[in-house]
């Protein structure tokens, strides 16, 4: 393993977060009891905010994040399906809509033939992204980073998939013709909708191990398209030439007899028999294109088998850093002693090692009344 397999392998050990949640050592015990390093405690705001963010962001913090992460996975099932559905004709029905033109002062009436969904598609969609914008609005709200969460492609997947439905809702009203082809624009965008499956890889492992191997064979990936593309290239230009020599003498393109008419066509033949997929809609016909046809099948094979090794090796290293993250034991929390009480003498006593230790001046008023209560305590001995 090299330096940048390693340095990818740690970023990802990171990403795979353990079952459940650990704290840092050294804040643990402040963290617990509320208390800031100069003693203060911390504000509402403070306290509320990692827990907030841990529900709606770690399906693994608490039963509460899983029942959310519960609900978020059955409205993304939902939306799909709902999707799905919204293009099968049984959903779909054709209406007689008539619309009144005006134009140079005479009036015309028009029957247009509109495809309408089915309203209860609508307004499953319509809760389904009530439920989105609710987790969407959250997590801004209570994320440590905006930047970051800007950034996140996640994020942007999530506010693209919102918008359309909205603004769709703002424009059906509308009757001006630029509405109308506005909202034409946001029913064929509709498609972003199924971006929100990407959203389970905040639940699933599994995803999230297939992204960071893609990312780790980028390399792999580009290796594999040139090669790709020079094959192309080479067997489009051999079959061309090679259906040409099969020709009849009174045909003077030479492609007659072949559905090879040209070099940019047999790209798509290419990368079919390439890919070993082999649709059949495109063939050759003469003993010398089916010899290159052979050529092609056997050089795609081969293609393809070099870079693939190389990819299932960084799946099998990425599967096998979250399953031994998955199975990390849980950090135990250390006990907690409870708060020094008034009348102990290490009650507010401030510790003379810590480099946080408090000014002469900065005395605690209770450890002050303390001292003079034990002070007066004595001489009543005496």
């Amino acid at each position: 393993m090299n330096y940048r397999q390693h340095r990818d392998a740690e970023e990802a050990l990171d990403s795979f977060e353990a079952p459940e949640p650990t704290e840092e050592e050294e804040d643990g015990d402040l963290k617990r009891l509320c208390l800031q390093e100069d003693g203060r405690k911390l504000g509402w705001w403070k306290r509320l905010q990692p827990k907030v963010w841990a529900l709606f962001e770690d399906p693994y913090s608490s039963k509460a994040a899983r029942y959310i992460a519960f609900a978020s996975l059955f409205f993304i099932l939902i939306s799909i399906t709902t999707f799905c559905l919204e293009t099968h004709e049984a959903f779909n029905e054709i209406i007689n809509k008539t619309e009144t033109t005006t134009q140079n002062n005479v009036t015309k009436t028009e029957i247009i033939l509109e495809v309408e969904t089915e309203p209860f598609l609508t307004y499953v969609e319509g809760m389904c992204v009530i439920w989105f914008t609710f987790e969407f609005f959250m997590r801004v709200l209570f994320c440590p980073d905006k930047m970051e969460f800007i950034k996140s492609s996640l994020n942007i997947i999530d506010f693209v998939a919102i918008l359309p439905f909205y603004l769709e809702v703002g424009l059906s009203g509308l009757s001006s013709k630029a509405a109308k082809d506005v909202l034409g624009f946001l029913r064929v965008v509709r498609f972003v909708r199924i971006l929100r499956i990407f959203k389970l890889t905040r639940h699933f492992v599994g995803l999230r191990v297939l992204g960071h191997t893609l990312r780790a064979s980028t390399n792999e990936f580009l290796l594999l398209i040139i090669f790709l593309a020079l094959g192309v290239l080479i067997f489009a230009t051999m079959i061309y030439y090679a259906e040409r020599i099969g020709a009849e003498p009174g045909d003077i393109t030479g492609s007659a007899h072949t559905n090879f008419k040209n070099i940019p066509i047999g790209f798509w033949w290419a990368v079919v028999t390439m890919t070993t997929l082999g649709y059949g809609d495109m063939y050759p016909v003469t003993w010398s294109g089916m010899l290159v046809g052979a050529l092609c099948a056997l050089a795609g094979v081969l293609t393809i088998a070099m870079p693939v090794p190389v990819i299932v090796n960084n799946f099998g290293m990425y599967y096998s850093l979250a399953m031994a993250k998955q199975k990390l034991p849980k950090k135990k929390n250390k006990h907690i002693p409870r708060a020094p009480q008034p009348g102990s003498p290490n009650y507010c006593k401030p510790d003379m090692q810590s480099p946080h230790r408090s000014a002469p001046g900065d005395a605690c008023p209770l450890a002050q009344e303390e001292i003079i209560e034990i002070n007066r305590a004595g001489k009543r001995k005496e």
